[in-house]
């Protein structure tokens, strides 16, 4: 039976394919150079990845896992297996073999692509715990030139294997593709879980060739648009610009040489749409300041004269409010003279729009963004909706909100402030759960657990997560998001968590931003030796207090932290405290910070 064209991720990727043939669709740095990979070049690989998989067994409905850093071979091993009707689910690289295995062994994963030496390790403290496992395939044999293991092989023997698969049944391809349907599993994306073990999200062909065009309702995107790929390809926020949108955009993806160089790539690709979750973009804001703090008098006077005027400028614009024709002036000559080299040095001066997103970013880094000329706009959404529900359009963005609906997304305020959302995004359910699936999905209704409101304009604005709101002991609500984001626009808080659910007053937990910190202490000829002193430093408390309640001011006296404790320690994922995406895990942080938290009371 034919399908409808195009609704499958498969027809989509042949489409673009057809279409793009000789143009570069992606490139990668190899010992300092920078190759170009054709559209033809991608449709090869991935045919031959699919062919090999199918010869061993791959069957529809069935899934295969991937883990490594984002690369070419990842996604021809990510649409290859699409293209067999079975469902891809990325692994985080930084995750612990534990939580490999969970991944693994709960998506019953026929197949398991590995980046290295590494990821393969990971695999083999569990081998013997996923017999599902047909074949691990590494692509990046580097140390591994003497390993042997009937279990194991390389890429580039799959791929050899695929080549000799499509001469001898080249229409075993095509006959696959054309049974696959729009509401079959495309991707199961396990969700980073601030709260218990992840789930695995189902989305369907239907859903991501939906959001590969809705993404670029808001703010277009063209065949000539460069993007850098560099968030971890197992999130969908990833997924949507290197893949989804890819096949309806034909724009160009870069890969990054690795997550260190992320800097230095920014300012080789120079790209013309940029995404990143807001931690990035606190760090670039950190870097500039720290640079303008070393700068001469004059250069600070220049500065702060050119950021006031493109400040005054930004908060009429996200006030639709008209611009002055002699403010208008100023900030062109503000432009000419400082943002215009500043954006040149950081790699930020092609962008014509950029997403934060994944996380909520403070207002005063996306206020500071739109000031210096780079259209910084945040998007909102989740897994469960493939992604994105809202973003905010360039020139029409307005202060504390996430934006507008996209194209063919519903959004609605529940009873108790929860945002409900209906389109053609929301996802088949949870994998193997059932009773979880049956909360999150009312009615066709998808229940995303975050609670906001929708203005006039039809502008939607986060509070915070349901299960987050706090209830002093005087019965007063209290969205600790808003505070934590207001803290976390100070150059020297890297994080907070507010405290206070029955508590009398808030108080809040301070991660430092340890680059600020350092320079502020060596600047101040303060002594330390290890990360635990400096956190514990009188001065440093002090610095910290100062900016609490400089903060504590614009904040109602309900809302104000009355104490407060700098963690002696960095927040690491790999000891369960924040997800990849960086989200600080507030349940385990409350458990593991008890005495802590004590104190304060």
């Amino acid at each position: 039976m034919a399908k409808e064209s195009n609704q499958t991720v498969p027809t989509a990727f042949l489409a673009a394919v057809n279409r793009w043939g000789d143009r570069v669709a992606m490139r990668q740095k190899e010992f300092g150079l920078w190759h170009d990979i054709t559209w033809n070049d991608y449709g090869e690989k991935v045919k031959k990845v699919a062919y090999a998989l199918m010869s061993m067994g791959l069957e529809t409905g069935d899934c295969v896992a991937i883990i490594g850093d984002n690369c070419p071979e990842w996604v021809y091993a990510d649409v290859g297996i699409q293209c067999c009707g079975a469902a891809a689910t990325g692994v985080y690289a930084t995750n612990a073999w534990q939580q490999v295995e969970y991944v693994v062994t709960n998506s019953e994963s026929k197949f398991f692509f590995v980046e290295n030496e590494e990821q393969l390790d990971k695999w083999l403290h569990f081998r013997d715990k996923a017999p599902s496992l047909k074949k691990v395939i590494v692509w990046d044999t580097e140390g591994l030139r003497q390993f042997k293991d009937p279990m194991v092989m390389t890429f580039e023997e799959l791929l050899e294997i695929g080549h000799k698969v499509s001469q001898q049944n080249p229409q075993l391809f095509d006959d696959r593709v054309r049974q696959i349907s729009p509401e079959d599993v495309s991707v199961l994306i396990y969700t980073s879980g601030t709260t218990g073990p992840p789930k695995g999200a189902m989305l369907t062909h239907k859903n991501c060739v939906w959001m590969g065009t809705a993404i670029t309702s808001n703010n277009p995107m063209f065949d000539n648009d460069e993007i850098m790929s560099f968030l971890p390809l197992c999130h969908i926020f990833e997924q949507l610009f290197t893949i989804l949108a890819h096949f309806k955009v034909g724009h160009i993806v870069n890969f990054i040489e690795s997550p260190e160089t992320v800097v230095d790539n920014m300012i080789e690709i120079s790209p013309t749409v940029g995404h990143a979750v807001p931690r990035i973009w606190e760090k670039y804001y950190s870097a500039i300041m720290i640079r303008m703090a070393d700068a001469t008098w004059f250069k600070k006077l220049v500065f702060g004269a050119a950021i006031n005027t493109g400040k005054k400028r930004a908060r009429l614009q996200m006030d639709f409010q008209s611009v002055p024709f002699f403010l208008e002036l100023l900030y062109r000559l503000a432009h000419f003279a400082v943002f215009r080299k500043l954006k040149e040095r950081m790699g930020f001066d092609r962008i014509r729009v950029a997403y934060s997103g994944a996380a909520p970013i403070a207002p005063e880094i996306l206020h500071f963004f739109q000031s210096i000329g780079v259209n910084l706009v945040e998007g909102y959404g989740q897994t469960e909706g493939t992604g994105v529900t809202t973003t905010s359009k360039v020139g029409r963005v307005k202060f504390g909100t996430v934006g507008e609906p996209l194209a063919g997304v519903h959004i609605k305020i529940a009873d108790d402030g929860e945002i409900l959302v209906k389109s053609d995004g929301v996802f088949k359910g949870y994998f193997k759960n059932p009773e979880a699936t049956e909360e999150t999905i009312v009615d066709g209704w998808l229940h995303s657990g975050d609670v906001g409101t929708i203005d006039a304009d039809g502008y939607l604005s986060i509070t915070d997560r349901k299960k987050d709101i706090i209830v002093t002991a005087g019965g007063k609500n209290i969205t600790p998001q808003y505070i934590e984001n207001k803290l976390k626009a100070s150059l020297y808080i890297n994080d907070a968590v507010v405290i206070g659910d029955r508590r009398k007053y808030l108080s809040c937990l301070i991660i430092i931003d340890e680059d600020n910190v350092v320079k502020y202490a060596q600047d101040h000829k303060i002594q330390f030796s290890t990360y635990k002193d400096l956190t514990r430093n009188t001065e440093i408390n002090e610095l910290v207090d100062a900016e609490i309640k400089a903060i504590n001011e614009s904040l109602s006296r309900v809302e104000q932290v009355k104490k407060f404790t700098i963690l002696p320690k960095k927040l690491y994922e790999e000891d369960g405290e924040v997800t990849p995406t960086m989200k600080v895990k507030r349940k385990f942080i409350n458990e593991a910070f008890g005495d802590l938290i004590e104190a304060m009371y």
